[in-house]
């Protein structure tokens, strides 16, 4: 069987530790690459009698996803910004967090000896995790239903009811002020980590834990930024207009 060399012959170690993302992939397919790590792509599917061909399209899927940085979401209406930012952003808080919570625990438990840095990172971000479920939820239940309401009520040309928390201003303040805190305690697990700089006897789910947490982090950024300075104006200024 022809493989790509650019994948096969790469150690899956060197693959993780380049791109986080494909550390999911990899781990879909039963390939080790903490204790595996040193082993060739090509000689991990081997030992799990896969075909390389189906990994590594699986792989390339992710260099080819398209990347809406720039996109300009002020833009947007606000009902599709908050499809966007539950689709992308929500999505991705879901399903990163037991995946990073399990590489902090693991850390934690296996280095934190030597590491003390790694068991305050653990529990730091076992904290967040809580908060920011909460959080996410409340938003989905609460404010982001009364966004869309607010612009099918202009679309319409209708007078929209009053909700029960009084004003958007109110759940819009109490959102921000989650932003804050997780601001904070990312701010806090990046000082711990040296700026998410793994210590050089550092194995490879030591390391991909740091890549996750960064990339976890300029998330939460994009995340936060869409909310605070895009899609909260926009509704304040729907009922401000309504």
């Amino acid at each position: 069987m022809n493989t790509r060399p650019i994948y096969s012959d790469r150690t899956v170690g060197e693959l993780v530790t380049e791109d986080f993302r494909k550390a999911g992939v990899l781990r879909e397919f039963g390939i080790d690459f903490c204790c595996g790590g040193k082993k060739s792509l090509n000689e991990a599917c081997t030992k799990n009698n896969l075909d390389s061909e189906i990994v590594i399209k699986a792989l390339e899927e992710l260099d080819n996803k398209p990347d809406v940085s720039n996109e300009n979401f002020s833009d947007w209406e606000p009902d599709e910004l908050v499809d966007y930012i539950v689709g992308t952003h929500h999505a991705y808080v879901r399903n990163k967090i037991p995946e990073i919570s399990a590489y902090s625990r693991k850390v934690a438990r296996v280095h934190g000896q030597h590491h003390a840095e790694t068991i305050k990172i653990s529990f730091i971000f076992d904290l967040l995790s809580t908060e920011l479920n909460a959080h996410i939820n409340k938003e989905e239940n609460i404010l982001f239903p009364y966004i869309k309401y607010l612009a099918k009520t202009q679309q319409d040309g209708i007078t929209p009811e009053k909700p029960f928390f009084g004003s958007v201003q109110n759940p819009v303040s109490m959102m921000e002020a989650d932003h804050d805190e997780a601001g904070k305690e990312m701010a806090k697990i990046e000082s711990l980590s040296n700026g998410y700089t793994p210590p050089e006897d550092a194995c490879p789910t030591f390391r991909i834990l740091y890549k996750n947490l960064k990339t976890f982090q300029d998330d939460l950024h994009k995340h936060i930024h869409l909310e605070n300075n895009i899609l909260f104006p926009m509704a304040l200024e729907l009922e401000k207009s309504s």
